[in-house]
């Protein structure tokens, strides 16, 4: 193999690395130094990160992004708020001027804020054509030279006082046009519009909220700060509708931390003639593609049944996807379902995030709110001082005015005698004692205003501008009378533009859920268990068409319950431990076949051996435990009960001697009990107290005797005494009476002998 020669290092084969490479690139000019990976983000990433989180992707107070800003500005500043559309195309165009990127990102950020689009609650541009709808992700809209556009009424409230200087202006991109840094909105946009936004390592997601409510809480949280706000808008209000899951604890914590989920159902209507269910509403956060997608997965796994036919049917009139069931469906269940395992049911995750002088803040409602006002109150205050330097000045020119009505021959002769233009000026200040200003309106005055008339009605307005700046000079130092200015002005804008809600509340617990379990099939069946650990599962309808079950050789049945799937079963080991299961996690078996081996799925000890099985739904009833030592104890079922889950208690029950036996009791019922010195007792279960604790050790029931133990204890009833009051004890503990043969129906009892 040829080797690659290599002048840097002098060595053949060997290329010399990329940091060498550089190094020697950099030699001819200044050495590479070394520098600290922090330092090369604060100067190469932050910028960028900086730029998206302030420039691009997150909303300010007044509830836009530049984007937004500069297009709505643009449309202003064509004279779109009053006047006719004009193709979306030429203001894509004449918006370049402000905003730097390509005509289609501007188009897009156009079609969103439209009415056509659907995607506000309260759109910004009135439009016409083809715009694509928000609940539709395969719907696109039209190409610009087709559609046209103007502003909404609802924009006269964003530019009202624009041109009071109510907010900065800043230059453009370029520095040939000035744009507004904000627009001073006279109600809160932020809330009452939906904006969403990912920048570097933060993202914003703001629902809407319905303008009345927000006017009206606005303008009772300037009364009182107090207030609870949720009384007055309790909850978002989604441009798509739905119905949103009312939780008012988790609602709250939105209101207060500006962060956590808002549930959204679809609305549906039931067509009971055709059997077809409409869903005519969707989540703000989703698509009828997807859900269509959802369902239609469902149908082809088998995991909905009841559908025969999904389609889409939205028109001119609006969302409809209808759902075509089949016979004997019951449309209320089957929504249930899809709401569980589709997107019909969406959550839309709130993350108030807003720029506040710069700076991103996650606001809860009630901040942003006050951000709001405390920024509203000083576009007012601009507006106020620009009204009131416009009024001083035209006092100061009726000023000048009005001297000149003490001789106007006097100001024609000073004019006409003049012999140079540049001297008129200088010669009305010193005729009359005014200022350049006042000398420049008299002398702008037309030839026909040289009248007495005129100048009469000129100087007549002095009184009323007098009385207007005193009362804005007013306002200005009277916090309240400010207040009431922005007060009045929301309330105008509910009322001009206030609309009911869209989104329905219905209080969560109210609300049909489905859970796993519907998805299980119920039906009764019998478990069985070996004595070599097998289990075998079977329904009682192919029970009854079995013949023998089929074991392993020297293997055999100790141990059957019914119950149903649904049901869960508990395993009591010789270890003192229960294990827990659903029945349905358990694999159906055919008679034919031998079980599934218990150990495998309990993941069991070797040599723990099962002594006990139990069906139950409820955990009601109690066990009863009798040990080796003469103990028996009560412990009722629900002990066993626990909220997690659990698949394996330890502890369960006495540890201190083996266990003979284990019966469940859903009543006091007689026993009889057996030690194996041929002793037995009979007594009532109601004997032996009921202990919370698992673990309780019990009462003494037998005495040992000369070594002895207790056997086991069995039901009085499966006994077959035929004198069982002789064995009859009335309190615990005893020593027992020996077995009479002649009292034994069953002979075939045997007790062994230590």
């Amino acid at each position: 193999m040829k080797k690659i020669s290599n002048e840097h290092s002098g060595e053949p084969g060997i290329r010399p690395s990329l940091k060498d490479q550089l190094r020697e690139g950099a030699s001819a000019n200044q050495p590479i130094q070394d520098q600290l990976i922090t330092d090369t983000l604060e100067q190469n990433y932050m910028p960028y990160a900086m730029s998206v989180i302030v420039s691009r992707a997150i909303p300010e107070i007044d509830g836009f992004k530049p984007s937004h800003r500069k297009l709505l500005y643009t449309m202003y500043k064509m004279g779109l708020l009053n006047g006719n559309r004009t193709k979306s195309a030429n203001v894509v165009g004449q918006t370049m001027k402000l905003n730097p990127h390509g005509d289609l990102a501007i188009y897009e950020t156009m079609v969103r804020m439209t009415r056509g689009n659907g995607s506000l609650l309260h759109p910004y541009v009135d439009s016409k054509g083809n715009f694509g709808r928000q609940y539709s992700r395969d719907m696109q809209f039209a190409a610009s030279r087709y559609t046209e556009v103007r502003l909404d009424k609802i924009c006269e409230e964003l530019f009202r006082g624009l041109d009071k200087d109510a907010v900065d202006f800043a230059d453009n991109y370029d520095g040939t046009m000035k744009e507004p840094c904000l627009l001073p909105a006279t109600f809160p946009t932020i809330l009452v519009n939906s904006n969403q936004g990912i920048a570097v390592g933060m993202a914003s997601n703001i629902c809407s909220f319905n303008l009345s409510e927000v006017c009206k809480a606005t303008i009772a949280f300037m009364k009182d700060p107090t207030v609870d706000i949720i009384d007055l808008m309790p909850a978002p209000d989604f441009p798509g509708g739905g119905i949103i899951l009312y939780e008012e604890e988790t609602m709250r914590q939105v209101y207060e931390t500006g962060r956590g989920p808002v549930r959204v159902r679809s609305k549906y209507q039931v067509d009971r003639k055709n059997n077809i269910i409409e869903i005519i509403e969707i989540p703000y956060s989703t698509t009828a593609e997807a859900i269509i997608d959802e369902i239609s997965e469902l149908v082809r796994s088998g995991k909905i049944k009841e559908v025969s036919d999904i389609r889409d049917e939205t028109d001119l009139d609006g969302l409809k996807i209808c759902i075509e069931c089949k016979r004997g469906t019951d449309p209320a269940a089957l929504m249930t379902k899809l709401f569980r395992f589709t997107k019909l049911e969406d959550t839309f995750s709130c993350n108030f995030n807003v720029l506040i002088n710069g700076m991103p803040r996650v606001l809860g409602v009630r901040a942003i709110i006050a951000e709001w006002l405390c920024w509203r109150r000083a576009c007012q205050k601009r507006e106020l001082l620009f009204d009131l330097k416009k009024k001083r000045n035209r006092l100061h020119l009726l000023d000048g005015l009005s001297k000149i009505l003490l001789d106007i021959d006097k100001a024609i002769s000073i004019i006409r005698n003049t012999e140079l233009e540049a001297d008129v000026i200088p010669n009305l200040i010193k005729g009359f004692a005014i200022d350049a200003e006042q000398a420049e309106y008299v002398a702008e005055i037309k030839l026909r205003n040289i009248n007495r008339q005129y100048i009469l009605n000129r100087t007549a307005d002095r009184q009323q501008l007098e009385n207007e700046i005193k009362d804005i000079e007013d306002i200005l130092s009277k916090p309240k009378r400010l207040d009431a200015l922005i007060v009045s002005t929301l309330e105008n804008v509910a009322k001009r533009f206030g609309k009911d809600r869209r989104s329905e509340l219905l209080k969560a617990e109210n609300a049909a859920t489905f859970t796993d379990d519907k998805m299980i099939e119920d039906y009764n069946l019998k478990l069985f268990l070996t004595e070599h650990g097998y289990i075998k599962k079977l329904s009682l309808t192919s029970l009854r068409s079995a013949g023998d079950l089929k074991t392993k050789e020297e293997d055999h049945i100790i141990i059957e319950a019914e119950g149903k799937n649904k049901s869960e079963v508990l395993f009591f080991s010789s270890a003192c431990c229960v294990y827990k299961m659903r029945i349905h996690e358990i694999s159906d078996t055919k008679p034919s076949e031998l079980g599934t081996y218990l150990p495998n799925i309990l993941n069991s000890e070797p040599g723990e051996r099962i002594l006990f099985m139990l069906i139950t739904d409820d955990y009601s009833g109690e066990l009863l435990f009798a040990f080796e030592n003469g103990k028996a104890s009560r412990i009722p079922l629900i002990a066993y009960e626990t909220k997690q889950n659990r698949k394996k208690l330890i502890h369960a029950c006495y540890e201190g001697s083996p266990i003979v036996s284990i019966l469940y009791l859903t009543e006091p019922v007689d026993l009889a009990a057996f030690s194996s010195l041929r002793k037995a007792i009979v007594f009532s279960s109601a004997l032996i107290p009921v202990k919370a604790t698992r673990n309780s050790q019990g009462v003494q029931v037998l005495v040992s005797k000369k070594g002895s133990r207790m056997v086991t204890v069995m039901r009085l009833s499966e006994v077959g005494f035929t004198d069982p009051e002789y064995y009859r004890i009335r309190k615990t503990p005893a020593i027992g009476y020996y077995l009479k043969e002649e009292t034994l129906e069953n002979r075939q009892l045997t007790l062994g002998e230590e």
